[in-house]
């Protein structure tokens, strides 16, 4: 499969937490950035992504917790930051139970790391 339908699969079978993630930054609804879902970045497909921001925000579930899948993860966090990427990983369970104390934290880490100079 290629990478673009491979993406449209992803979108077409979203996660109930990045479902209720992209309901609050679609449209640029959070702090006026526009984000991406499912976005290829070199050989990688990111849950979301702002170009604005560098920022990649990607959502785990349990699947994450295994070891073979929290390497994949780790190595794809460092291929990513040594091109210049922030990545914020949020839990699946957090974006569903507590959707504004995630989003405040995202902000923050916006915010502190002076990813954007309007928030």
């Amino acid at each position: 499969m290629d990478a673009k339908s491979f993406r449209k699969q992803l979108r077409r079978n979203q996660t109930s937490a990045e479902t209720a993630f992209w309901l609050q930054v679609r449209a640029n609804r959070f702090l006026g950035l526009k984000f991406r879902r499912q976005h290829t970045i070199d050989k990688y497909t990111v849950d979301f992504y702002c170009a604005e921001a560098k920022l990649i925000v990607e959502l785990d579930g349990s699947s994450h917790d295994n070891v073979g899948k929290s390497l994949y993860d780790y190595e794809r966090d460092v291929f990513l930051k040594a091109k210049g990427y922030n990545v914020v990983r949020l839990d699946n369970n957090s974006m569903l139970q507590y959707p504004e104390v995630v989003m405040e934290y995202l902000k923050g880490s916006i915010e502190s790391r002076k990813l954007i100079s309007k928030v």
